[in-house]
């Protein structure tokens, strides 16, 4: 079975680019607030998440990973259309616009059977389909099928909590439990994407989104090995 393992890096947009009605709607709950200390702690909460909706945020990356050939492919956002590849060759890291990432994407995807995330079902697959029928992109599959069934879309995160039966943790957690070297340790480290966007440092989150897809295809192999029973 063809399986891929995909990942995407997102960053919202800055706030002032929202009407005054939408930029209303989105700090009613912080206007509620007793306190103009609270009102402004609940203001910039809202603005920090903002890259996790498909409404509010685009993709800046999305990581591809072959597991069966262990060939990964970034396709990021980056003001140069240029295409490289990784030292060890690992990697073919292309820029292009974020209409561009998407339907290489699908375009990229189609041959694939099984497909493999850490929180995808919670995040990458529905934004991924918000964000294509945006720009209306016709998805070519459909990321997010029976949720109990593993053998299409693999969240690892769903898998390691037994759907909701034990605590969840984030990435960085589980890579430290199993052994892993977790992609949390360098510059870029997922909280501060929107800065790195904003400086250009779009090789950087290329980079940490190529980190991503290994750390999440290690961990895909502690799961084969020890807590997948069907074939």
């Amino acid at each position: 079975m063809k399986t891929l393992i995909f990942d995407i890096e997102t960053v919202g947009y800055q706030f002032e680019s929202f009407d005054e009605f939408q930029r209303e709607y989105l700090m009613r709950f912080a206007e509620m607030e007793e306190t103009e200390e609270k009102k402004q702690i609940k203001k910039d909460e809202v603005i920090r998440y903002l890259n996790l909706s498909a409404l509010t945020a685009q993709i800046v990356a999305i990581g591809l990973y072959d597991v069966e050939r262990e060939k990964g492919l970034i396709l990021f956002q980056s003001e140069e259309n240029e295409e490289y590849k990784s030292d060890d060759e690992h990697f073919t890291f292309r820029s292009g616009d974020e209409k561009s990432l998407i339907e290489s994407f699908w375009q990229t995807i189609d041959k694939y059977e099984r497909f493999v995330t850490f929180n995808g079902r919670g995040f990458d697959a529905p934004f991924l389909h918000l964000r294509s029928a945006i720009m209306k992109i016709k998805p070519a599959k459909n990321l997010l099928p029976y949720r109990y069934d593993s053998k299409v879309h693999c969240d690892l995160l769903e898998q390691f909590t037994f759907y909701g039966l034990v605590r969840k943790y984030n990435l960085d957690f589980y890579c430290k439990a199993f052994g892993i070297e977790s992609p949390k340790r360098g510059e870029v480290t997922g909280h501060n994407i929107n800065e790195m966007f904003a400086e250009k440092k779009f090789k950087d989150i290329a980079e940490y989104c190529a980190k991503d897809l290994i750390a999440t295809y290690q961990l895909f192999l502690i799961f084969k090995n020890y807590l997948e029973f069907q074939k």
